[in-house]
């Protein structure tokens, strides 16, 4: 299962989801990948995500920037962004995507729902997340409100720090419904 991140310029939050995603799954069948919506091209991560990815013990040394393309859009099995905004532009972009494109918190609130109604039922994480993906427009109504993850670019390391915060979280909300024998993980 092929997850994409997406953000503006993709050198500050998406990589963060991209690296950091892998790392709380138990799983091989999923691969991440990352693009901005007017991403810079070629560019390396943020000095700030850096630092933080550092800090997480992950090397982000070969990151390199990209914008999202039709091409990817359409590979990709999810596609997990960080604002409305953003969830906006990709589906008016690219309208076959609508399904599978998502805010990170939202497909964080999903996934707990599903897990906390014993409403996953799949073999394993992949067939997990596909059945929170095709069943979600039935329980959005019972979901509190998906909150965007502020763009940090140009701003104190503090707003890197609450961005990476908000995406650990996440991420691990969704790891903990959708891989639930092996333990709750950690931020």
């Amino acid at each position: 299962m092929k997850v994409l991140f997406v953000c503006t310029g993709n050198i500050c939050r998406s990589p963060m989801g991209e690296l950091l995603f892998p790392y709380f799954f138990h799983t091989s069948g999923i691969e991440t990948d990352s693009a901005g919506t007017q991403g810079l091209i070629d560019s390396p991560i943020d000095p700030s995500s850096a630092k933080l990815m550092t800090l997480d013990g992950i090397d982000s040394s070969r990151f390199r920037s990209k914008r999202l393309t039709p091409q990817l859009a359409m590979s990709s099995d999810l596609i997990l962004c960080f604002t409305e905004h953003q969830r906006k532009k990709i589906v008016a972009l690219f309208p076959r995507v609508r399904s599978k494109t998502f805010l990170l918190s939202n497909f964080a609130n999903l996934c707990r729902y599903f897990r906390q109604n014993n409403l996953l039922r799949g073999a394993n994480v992949e067939d997990r997340m596909r059945e929170v993906m095709y069943n979600a427009s039935m329980v959005r109504h019972a979901l509190p409100e998906a909150e965007d993850i502020t763009d940090p670019y140009r701003k104190e390391f503090a707003a890197f720090q609450a961005a990476h915060n908000q995406i650990i979280h996440s991420i691990a909300d969704i790891a903990d419904a959708l891989e639930p024998r092996r333990g709750t993980h950690t931020a």
